[in-house]
């Protein structure tokens, strides 16, 4: 299978990835599954995936957890090596495209005070919504590298 029609399965077609790289084999070896493994589980368990109820939580720290994916996703590189090749190409353009963008805007907002203010911390709110859609396709694409059964759905948000 071809890069292009991976991300094409997982409609995340947006991203920009240059022609020659799309056209590549995608062919991840166990090193990259042992990657996509460790990662799904942080982004499983985190705010990346799971909601953050309107009565409940704190923006600050939702920002500190989505923010903390960079440096879950270093060492999972690090510690799997030069060979996770395929791990790190999906995972590197996420961070760079998807999850930096979200955090350079509201770290920078964050430092102005913005989560003292009920209009922004509405507004980061919306966004992460927004960043957890995207985010929880990537979790799902980190299970299929990893070969495992997809738990993001696993429980129903509507227990009340």
């Amino acid at each position: 299978m071809k890069w292009s029609k991976w991300l094409e399965n997982w409609d995340m077609t947006s991203l920009k990835v240059k022609a020659p790289f799309l056209e590549m084999d995608w062919n991840p070896q166990d090193v990259d599954k042992a990657a996509a493994w460790e990662l799904y589980i942080e982004l499983l368990t985190r705010i990346t995936s799971q909601p953050l109820d309107d009565a409940h939580g704190n923006e600050k720290t939702a920002l500190a957890s989505v923010y903390s994916i960079f440096e879950s996703t270093r060492d999972v590189m690090k510690n799997n090596g030069r060979h996770c090749v395929e791990f790190t190409k999906i995972a590197i353009i996420v961070l760079n495209q998807v999850v930096r963008p979200f955090t350079a805007k509201w770290h920078g907002l964050s430092l102005n005070g913005a989560f003292e203010n009920p209009d922004q911390c509405k507004e980061f709110r919306s966004e992460l919504v927004k960043l957890q859609s995207i985010l929880k396709i990537y979790t799902k694409m980190l299970a299929d590298m990893a070969g495992v059964e997809d738990l993001t759905e696993l429980e129903d948000g509507n227990n009340e």
